[in-house]
């Protein structure tokens, strides 16, 4: 097939994306405990507004968003305007919401902010914020891979087809001189594209010999007896690249700019308290988890996961451009024009009034 036909074919199977998955996940699950959010006494709602609706993963990667959550700092900084979270499993179904304003605010990683930009051609989102670096692994079996060589040939799961781990393997596997079909997955190393819920099941069966994924599924696989080949921060100046995330509706921002700032300071406030206090900060995601899904981590999965991921207010802005730049040459994304996607002024705002250093939008932002 040319390249242009399979690229083609590529891209649709990524826009057709978000409505697959808004299929099966909806727009989102509404947490069920309420961890210690409180509205203080004679807290005023901002702008009038009853509620902010606020979307995440349940992911350790979507820390800021957990701990913000459980220990009541989003709730703080909005007064008597209520943190409304809604939880999700997929970028896609995420960016969906987000267009059809089921959600106003959400943590969500680099690829899906990217294709929601682009598909909507700047219109719809703004990124405005940055939350987590790191806690991205390739976990293997250590009977069937003992060096990274060894990857040619086997089965490695992603968790899904364009996604930001996705993109970073065949990225990956390209530089190691391989050849894999983006879209079917197919070639020198077998990508097998499965929800990280499933793929520990799938890792255990012996139907993938490994995978490329985000903590804590990284961490469940190494508990399963897997171990870690490689991880991503590594590949990267610094070992920094970004992994979660801020995003708004643009309208939203525009409409209620005191209540996007109110979030931002929630989530500086947020990662300030993780990095003074990670162990707390570890069990206050660790409960979160526990209230959403109904299921805690176990420390071993919890422990060594925590500990690989940075929680930063700066969104690494130059690490998201490399990485569309690595979802173009994978061929799964046509060369992107991401002039605007930031807006960092009104977290710069709130850097500036807590003393903290700004931070950059590596010449993307908003004009």
């Amino acid at each position: 097939m040319p390249a242009s036909s399979a690229l083609r074919r590529s891209l649709a199977v990524i826009a057709a994306l978000p409505l697959l998955t808004l299929a099966a996940c909806g727009y989102g699950s509404q947490a069920k405990g309420d961890g210690e959010a409180k509205v203080a006494a004679g807290a005023k709602k901002i702008d009038g507004l009853d509620s902010v609706k606020i979307g995440y993963f349940g992911n350790l990667t979507h820390g800021t968003a957990l701990v913000g959550m459980q220990k009541g700092f989003f709730q703080k900084a909005l007064g008597a305007t209520e943190a409304d979270p809604a939880i999700f499993n997929a970028g896609p179904s995420e960016i969906e919401a987000l267009n059809s304003g089921s959600i106003d605010i959400g943590w969500i990683g680099p690829s899906p902010a990217i294709n929601g930009y682009t598909k909507s051609a700047g219109k719809n989102l703004r990124i405005i914020g940055g939350s987590a670096s790191g806690g991205v692994k390739l976990v293997v079996n250590p009977d069937k891979i003992k060096s990274l060589k060894d990857v040619k040939g086997k089965r490695i799961a992603t968790p899904q087809l364009g996604n930001t781990q996705d993109v970073a393997f065949l990225n990956w596997a390209a530089e190691q001189g391989w050849k894999v079909d983006p879209q079917s997955g197919k070639g020198d190393v077998t990508v097998v594209r499965s929800d990280n819920k499933v793929t520990p099941d799938a890792y255990k069966s012996g139907s993938v010999d490994g995978a490329w994924v985000p903590e804590p599924t990284a961490s469940k696989l190494v508990a399963e007896g897997g171990k870690v080949l490689l991880d991503e921060s590594s590949l990267w100046p610094d070992k920094k690249f970004v992994i979660t995330n801020i995003i708004v509706r643009q309208e939203f921002l525009k409409e209620h700019p005191k209540v996007v700032e109110a979030v931002l300071k929630g989530s500086v406030e947020t990662n300030k308290w993780i990095n003074a206090n990670p162990d707390q900060a570890k069990a206050a995601a660790n409960k979160r988890l526990e209230e959403d899904s109904g299921k805690a981590l176990p420390a071993d999965v919890l422990d060594p996961a925590w500990k690989s991921i940075q929680f930063t207010d700066d969104p690494l802005a130059s690490t998201l451009n490399t990485e569309a730049e690595h979802a173009v040459k994978a061929g799964l994304l046509q060369k992107p024009d991401l002039n605007g996607i930031y807006d960092l002024a009104p977290l710069n705002k709130v850097l500036k009034a807590e003393g903290a250093p700004t931070v950059d939008d590596a010449g993307l932002g908003a004009k």
